[in-house]
């Protein structure tokens, strides 16, 4: 993320540690505030992602979307503004254009939380009615991570569903 060690990046990274901290404790406004100031100093895409996410508390899903845009622009190797698309398009209901972020996100080589991706397009497959995809989809997320509990209780419910 702030791989330059200048003043500019340092006291962008300190912006975007408090700016992330508000955003933890609710402080919406604040943090918002405060990744822009961030942003203004050096621009980073963790920085876009992260606003976008405080968008998104506010349910300003296309304000969101932007800082998703801005922050893979940036840097088209970053998984995170892929999925977290696809999440607001979920919110919005566009089922399908979803998926198209996913995959992009499951396809980004610099992506820590892949399973997200995956249990993200669950609940899409889940939605049009492809009950095996969405099962595929959820136990992908599973073998990357046994402990993201939201896919293997999506599996087990969708299984118990298809017997």
């Amino acid at each position: 993320m702030f791989d330059d060690d200048s003043s500019t990046a340092r006291a962008a990274r300190d912006l975007f540690e408090r700016a992330f901290e508000l955003q933890q404790r609710g402080d919406l406004s604040d943090a918002i505030r405060l990744y822009k100031e961030s942003l203004a100093y050096f621009p980073t895409a963790e920085a876009h992602t992260f606003l976008g996410w405080t968008y998104a508390g506010l349910h300003l899903y296309d304000d969101a979307i932007d800082e998703c845009r801005k922050a893979i622009a940036l840097d088209p190797n970053f998984g995170n503004p892929y999925n977290d698309i696809g999440a607001y398009c979920i919110e919005l209901g566009r089922w399908h254009e979803a998926l198209r972020w996913l995959d992009k996100a499951i396809a980004a080589p610099r992506y820590e939380n892949r399973e997200f991706a995956h249990f993200n397009a669950g609940r899409v497959y889940e939605h049009l009615g492809q009950w095996r995809r969405a099962i595929d989809a959820y136990q992908r997320a599973v073998a990357i991570n046994w402990n993201h509990h939201p896919s293997r209780l999506a599996a087990r419910l969708l299984i118990g569903k298809l017997n």
